[in-house]
C-alpha cells in the first residue's frame, strides 16, 4: 500500500515582510547616499585643488622666464578693445604651448588672425582644462545669440585684481593685490609676503552680472547698497566670468569687497540674481576708472578654493572675517601677520 505524503507548501515572503525588507533597503540608500555625494564632492574638491596648484606653480615659471609675474590686462597697442587676460599668458606653463604660439597678442581674440587659426569657433571658444572646476555645472561653451555658435568658454579660475578700485587710466593708479592691468610686480613688490597674499580663487562661471554700469567711488559696506546704487550699465543674467581670454575683471578677475560666497542680491523681472558689477571695463577708454564687485564664488559647500602667490593652495571659509579676507587680498598692506 502506497504511504500518503501531504503536498509540500512552498514558503514565500509575505507582504508585511517584502515591505519592511524595502523600508530597510531605503534607510540603507539614505544613509549611503550623502557619504557616496561627500566622497564624490572630496575628490572634485581634490582636482580642484590640483588645478589651482598647476596655476600657481605657473605664475612662478612665468616669473622665472619674465622676472614679473603676467599683468591681469594689457590695456594698450592693438588687442585694449580685447585685452588678453592674464590667464592666456599663463598657457605655455600649463601644458598649453601648441595654443599660445599660435596666439598673435598684438590684436584682440576675435580679431581673424586669431579666430581663423582655431577652427571650428576661434580661440574664444576653446576650452582650457585647468580653468575649470569639476564642481561646477556650467562646463560648456557660451552660445553667440546672434549666430546660435560658440563665442566663448568661461572659467573657474580668477585673478586677484583689487578691494573695489582696480585701474584708473588717468593716474594708473590699481588695486593693490596681486595682479592689475598693464602691472609688472616681481616678488619684492609683495611686501605682505606672498604666502600671505591671494593670488587666485574660484568664481562661477554664467554669473549675473553688469558691466560698464555706474558706481558710487565709496566702497559698498554691505551688499544690498549695491543693486540699490547701480546704475545704467549692461546687464546681463549669464554672462558673467564665461571669456577666459578676456583681460577684463568681469570675466577673469575678482575683488575682496565682500567675503567669499556673499550673496549680492539684485532683483530683475521678479527673480532675484547674485550679481557681479563693474563699471567701465579695462581698456575702454583712456579716462573712466574701473571699480567692482565681484565676488569669489564657489560650489564647494561652505568654501572657495585659493592659490596664494607662494604657490600654495588652501580653502577659504564663508565665514572668514571680512578684515582679514581683505587683508590677504592686498600685496603691500602691512598685514603680514593676520591670521584667520
Amino acid at each position: 500500500m502506497l504511504a500518503f505524503h501531504p503536498p509540500r507548501r512552498h514558503r514565500g515572503f509575505t507582504l508585511v515582510e517584502l515591505l519592511v525588507v524595502i523600508a530597510i533597503i531605503g534607510i540603507m540608500v539614505g544613509l549611503l547616499l550623502p557619504a557616496v555625494q561627500a566622497a564624490r564632492e572630496a575628490a572634485r574638491r581634490m582636482s580642484c585643488q590640483n588645478n589651482l596648484k598647476q596655476l600657481g606653480l605657473a605664475l612662478h615659471n612665468y616669473e622665472s622666464v619674465h622676472r614679473i609675474f603676467p599683468p591681469s590686462s594689457v590695456t594698450v597697442g592693438g588687442a585694449a578693445n580685447q585685452p588678453w587676460s592674464g590667464q592666456s599668458f599663463l598657457l605655455p606653463y600649463v601644458e598649453g604651448n601648441n595654443t599660445y604660439n599660435l596666439i598673435n597678442f598684438s590684436i584682440g581674440y576675435h580679431s581673424a588672425g586669431n579666430r581663423d587659426l582655431f577652427p571650428p569657433h576661434g580661440i574664444a571658444a576653446t576650452r582650457v582644462a585647468v580653468l575649470m572646476c569639476p564642481s561646477d555645472p556650467n562646463d560648456r561653451e557660451r552660445i553667440d545669440p546672434a549666430s546660435s555658435q560658440p563665442y566663448h568658454y568661461p572659467l573657474n579660475y580668477a585673478l586677484n585684481v583689487g578691494r573695489y578700485l582696480i585701474y584708473n587710466p588717468v593716474n594708473r593708479a590699481e588695486g593693490g593685490a596681486a595682479f592689475a592691468p598693464n602691472g609688472r610686480l616681481g616678488p619684492a613688490a609683495f611686501v605682505d609676503g606672498l604666502s600671505n597674499t591671494i593670488g587666485l580663487a574660484e568664481v562661477k562661471a554664467f554669473t549675473p552680472r553688469f558691466h560698464d554700469a555706474v558706481l558710487p567711488v565709496g566702497e559698498p559696506l554691505f551688499p544690498a547698497e549695491v543693486s540699490a546704487n547701480v546704475q545704467g550699465g549692461a546687464w546681463s543674467a549669464t554672462n558673467g566670468h564665461t571669456e577666459w581670454v578676456c583681460g577684463r575683471a568681469i570675466h577673469t578677475g575678482f575683488t575682496t569687497t565682500f567675503t567669499p560666497n556673499t550673496r549680492v542680491p539684485h532683483l530683475v523681472g521678479g527673480q532675484t540674481f547674485d550679481i557681479d558689477v563693474s563699471t567701465s571695463r579695462e581698456g575702454r577708454n583712456l579716462t573712466d576708472a574701473t571699480r567692482g564687485v565681484i565676488t569669489s564664488r564657489s560650489y564647494h559647500p561652505g568654501l572657495v578654493m585659493v592659490a596664494m602667490m607662494d604657490g600654495s593652495v588652501r580653502g577659504l571659509s564663508d565665514s572668514i572675517r571680512g578684515d582679514v579676507y581683505r587683508a590677504l587680498g592686498t600685496r603691500a598692506g602691512g598685514e603680514a601677520n593676520t591670521t584667520e
